[in-house]
């Protein structure tokens, strides 16, 4: 029987070529044919809400993919034929996280930390809160007093940080405990009957961590900033995942490794087979 492949990438920065660094101009191709193999279900996790995946895949021309975690794991959606279809047992099986709070309580319960800045209605959602915050704020401080404030209230949350290079302004989500892209992988792995080793996510940044350190077979791809790379590969060590974390270099079919090149990169490191897929009808 052949292998299943459950290939997990994020967005910005991953399969999308929007930061500094030259893409390789056949990485999106190979990409593309890769992901319609039979062997392959393709998930695209990310920050971004559905509109503004949808205007990706547009732009992009990418392959359109089974699944889509939305809003940094808090929306999960299947995709057949164009057609979206939002899981609700992933949203019941966050929602308890929260508690009695809303968002708007969560709002207010933040309103007077001077460094947050909400971010705009489309990116937010019921079970998502999200705020810009300066890089120059002190983040530890920030977060361990937000986190004082849920635990009070008996909210458990993750507080999820990351950066827009290109805008210069760091980015913080509140989410439910269980909403990471972590737990969302893990979710719609086991109910499609896939196996840990059977997975391979792609990332570039903070908000891929969760993933990045876990067991699941992980790549970074080579244009991700050294300072990610450096945590991403400590944090992987101290959990002992080391071997599930790979970091792509360039090489590959004399590719870069930047952007989608490096996701194919690090397919080809856990999936042999993988690189005489791409070769094929070459």
């Amino acid at each position: 029987m052949e292998r299943r492949l459950l290939v997990c990438t994020d967005l910005d920065r991953t399969l999308l070529p929007n930061g500094p660094q030259p893409e390789s101009p056949q990485a999106r191709m190979l990409f593309a044919r890769l992901a319609a193999r039979p062997e392959v279900t393709l998930v695209y996790v990310t920050g971004r809400h559905r509109k503004l995946v949808e205007k990706a895949i547009n732009l992009y021309r990418l392959p359109f993919p089974d699944y889509v975690i939305t809003d940094v794991g808090t929306k999960l959606w299947h995709v057949a034929e164009g057609v979206w279809k939002e899981r609700n047992d992933w949203e019941s099986e966050i929602a308890a996280d929260w508690g009695d709070m809303t968002h708007p309580d969560l709002v207010a319960l933040f309103r007077d930390i001077k460094a947050l800045r909400l971010q705009e209605t489309a990116k937010q959602n019921r079970h998502k809160l999200s705020y810009y915050v300066p890089l120059q704020a002190n983040r530890d401080l920030l977060l361990n007093q937000m986190r004082h404030r849920l635990e009070e209230r008996g909210v458990r949350a993750s507080l999820i940080w990351s950066v827009d290079e290109p805008a210069g302004i760091g980015l913080l989500d509140v989410l439910p405990a269980r909403a990471t892209k972590l737990h969302a992988i893990e979710f719609l792995a086991t109910r499609l009957q896939f196996d840990q080793r059977e997975i391979v996510y792609a990332g570039d940044s903070g908000n891929d961590m969760p993933v990045l350190a876990s067991g699941v077979p992980s790549v970074l791809v080579a244009n991700a900033a050294a300072g990610v790379r450096s945590v991403a590969e400590s944090a992987a060590q101290a959990a002992g995942w080391a071997d599930r974390l790979y970091v792509a270099k360039g090489g590959l079919l004399g590719m870069n490794g930047n952007y989608t090149a490096g996701i194919l990169e690090g397919i080809c490191h856990y999936v042999p087979d993988a690189q005489a897929w791409l070769e094929q009808n070459a």
